[in-house]
C-alpha cells in the first residue's frame, strides 16, 4: 500500500510520520452515486482519530450527506469524488484537528468538554495545550461523539475491570496522584497514551522554573486568548435566534464601516454558519449594503449575496423580503418606481431564481410591509413578471413544436425515397410551414 507524509506540505523524504494514500470507489448510478473510503480505517488508524471524523469533514466541505457503517466498516460520502480531490480536502482535516499549531506534529490527543462545547488539544511531542478553532461544522459532531465514543473504544467490562486496577494500585502505592490525574484526563478523550509512563521532561532534574522571557510570556498568552475566544464562540452558538442575528448584524456593520465587504465574504459566510443564521443573513446584508442606489449596489456585492443565495430556495425567499422592505418601507420615494428594474437586476445577476419569483409573485403577504404596499411593488413588477410567465411558455412550445418537426421530417425522407414524387414534396413542405406558423 502507498504510503504518504501526514503532513504533505513536509517534503522531506525521512519524514516518519505516514499514512495509507487515500483510496475511492465510486458506486451506484444516477441519484443513487456514492463514493466509498475503502482504507478510512487504515488512515484513521494513522491519525489516531476516530474514522467518523474525517468521514464527516468530507461531507461538510463537499455538502454532501454521508453514511457510516461501523459494523462493515464503510465510510460513504454521497455523490461522486476523486480520490486526489478527497486528499486534499482530508489535508485541512489534518491540519485543523490533527497537527500541533506550534511543532505541527501529529502527535496530539483531543480532550472533549460536551457541556461547554469546546475541544482541548493536547501535543505530547512539545507539550502544547490549547483549544481547536470553534468555527468548523465538525466541531458540533465531534462534542456529540467525543472519540471514548468511538468504535475503537474498551467495552464497559474492560472500563470497569481497569477502574478496580486503578483503585488496586492506589491501595498498594503503585501509582502516583499526579499520573493518575493525566491518565484520567486522556482516558476521558478515548485516546491512550503510550508514553504515559515516561517521565514528563518538564520536570526532569526537578526544574520548576517559568520561563519569563518575552517571547515565552507572548506565546502564553496568545495560548490563553485562544482558550477564551473558543468559550465565547460557544457561548455565542447557545443564544436565542434574535441575538444570534444581531451578533451577525455587527460583524457586518464593522465590515462595512472599514470598507472590506468585499473583500470579506468567506468570513462573512462563515460568521453566518457560526451563529446558524445563513438563511436569514441576507436581510442584514441587505439593510446595511443597499440604500437609495440599489441599482448599482447590486452587481457591486454580487459576490458576496450569491454565496448565501446560491441553490438556497430559503434564503431568496428572505431577500426577497428585504427587497420590500427597501423598496415600500425605507426608501419607497427612490426605489418604488424602479421596482421592476430592481426584481430584473437581482434575476439577471443570478440573486432570484425564476421559479422563486414566480411563486413570490402569485401572493400578496403582510409578513414584511402591510398589505396595500405590497400590492404596489406586485403592480409595479406585473409586466416583468409577465416577461417571465412568456418566456417560459414559449420554451416549452418551442421544445413542443421541435419534436413535431423531426417526426414530420422523419415521415418526408420516408415517402421522398419509398415514391420520388416531387408533388408529394410540395405538399409536405406546405405541411412544414403550417406547423412552423402554428
Amino acid at each position: 500500500m502507498a504510503l504518504v507524509n501526514v503532513n504533505r506540505k513536509n517534503l522531506d523524504q525521512f519524514y516518519r510520520y505516514k499514512m495509507p494514500k487515500l483510496l475511492a470507489k465510486v458506486e451506484g448510478k444516477g441519484n443513487g452515486i456514492k463514493t466509498v473510503i475503502v482504507n478510512m480505517v487504515d488512515i484513521a488508524k494513522a491519525l489516531q482519530r476516530p474514522p467518523a471524523y474525517p468521514t464527516k469533514y468530507f461531507g461538510c466541505e463537499l455538502g454532501a450527506q454521508t453514511q457510516i457503517d461501523l459494523k462493515n466498516e464503510r465510510y460513504i460520502v454521497n455523490g461522486s469524488h476523486d480520490a486526489e480531490k478527497l486528499q486534499e480536502i482530508l489535508d485541512g482535516f489534518i491540519e485543523k484537528f490533527v497537527l500541533c499549531p506550534d511543532c505541527e506534529n501529529p502527535e496530539t490527543v483531543l480532550m472533549v468538554d460536551p457541556r461547554k462545547e469546546r475541544i482541548g488539544q493536547m501535543c505530547k511531542a512539545c507539550g502544547y495545550n490549547g483549544f481547536i478553532n470553534m468555527q468548523h461544522r465538525l466541531i458540533t459532531f465531534i462534542c456529540k461523539n467525543p472519540p471514548n465514543e468511538s468504535a475503537t473504544t474498551p467495552s464497559k467490562k474492560d472500563k470497569k475491570a481497569s477502574r478496580k486496577e486503578k483503585q488496586k494500585g492506589h491501595q498498594n502505592g503503585e501509582t502516583s496522584p499526579t499520573h493518575t490525574s493525566t491518565e484520567i484526563q486522556l482516558s476521558e478523550s478515548g485516546i491512550e497514551n503510550p508514553d504515559f509512563n515516561k517521565k514528563p521532561v518538564a520536570a526532569a532534574d526537578d526544574d520548576w522554573s517559568v520561563d519569563t522571557s518575552e517571547e515565552a510570556v507572548q506565546k502564553r498568552m496568545g495560548n490563553l486568548t485562544s482558550g477564551v475566544k473558543g468559550l465565547a464562540l460557544s457561548e455565542d452558538s447557545e443564544k436565542p435566534e434574535e441575538e444570534r442575528f444581531n451578533l451577525f448584524y455587527s460583524f457586518v456593520k464593522e465590515k462595512k464601516e472599514s470598507n472590506t465587504v468585499e473583500k470579506s465574504g468567506k468570513e462573512i459566510v462563515a460568521e453566518a454558519d457560526r451563529l446558524d443564521v445563513k438563511d436569514k443573513a441576507v436581510l442584514a446584508l441587505s439593510e446595511l449594503l443597499f440604500d437609495k442606489d440599489m441599482v448599482g449596489q447590486i452587481s457591486k456585492y454580487r459576490a458576496v449575496f450569491l454565496r448565501f443565495v446560491h441553490d438556497n430556495v430559503k434564503a431568496q425567499k428572505y431577500l426577497l423580503g428585504a427587497y420590500e422592505l427597501l423598496v415600500g418601507k425605507s426608501f419607497p420615494g427612490d426605489l418604488m418606481p424602479k421596482a421592476a428594474h430592481i426584481l430584473k437586476e437581482f434575476y439577471d445577476k443570478d440573486l432570484l431564481e425564476e421559479e422563486v419569483i414566480l411563486q413570490w409573485s402569485e401572493k400578496v403577504s403582510k409578513r414584511y410591509v402591510s398589505k396595500n404596499i405590497c400590492s404596489q411593488i406586485h403592480a409595479k413588477v406585473a409586466p416583468f413578471v409577465k416577461w417571465l410567465k412568456e418566456a417560459e411558455e414559449e420554451e416549452s412550445s418551442d421544445e413542443e413544436g421541435e419534436e413535431e418537426v423531426e417526426v414530420v421530417y422523419d415521415n418526408k425522407a420516408q415517402q421522398l425515397k419509398a415514391q420520388g414524387n416531387t408533388a408529394a414534396t410540395a405538399d409536405e413542405d406546405e405541411d412544414d410551414l403550417d406547423i412552423d406558423a402554428i
